[in-house]
């Protein structure tokens, strides 16, 4: 029998807008930042076109994917794919380049 896990609620906020919005531990974060009314742009939802990349001012985010679809460089730079980057903590995303 698998054991199941309850989904950690953790806060994401946009800027320069300020939107503040859900962001479950369980869900990417681009689902999260829809949920709550975002417009963040997105397309493939799968991180390879990385339309919807972002720049975390503060806060962890995690992949289940191997390769992410950005360089050391841009994840040692604070850059993100919310449509695959799940939240480990709360976080302040702005958008990417």
């Amino acid at each position: 029998m698998k054991h199941s896990v309850t989904p950690i609620l953790y806060s994401a906020r946009t800027e320069p807008d300020g939107l503040q919005v859900d962001a479950f531990s369980d869900q990417p974060l681009l689902v999260s930042l829809e949920q709550g009314g975002s417009n963040w742009p997105s397309s493939c939802r799968n991180g390879a076109c990385r339309t919807c990349i972002g720049q975390l001012h503060s806060g962890q985010v995690r992949y289940e994917v191997d390769w992410p679809g950005i360089t050391t460089e841009e994840q040692n730079e604070g850059y993100v794919l919310p449509c695959i980057a799940y939240p480990c903590s709360n976080l302040v995303l702005r958008p990417g380049y």
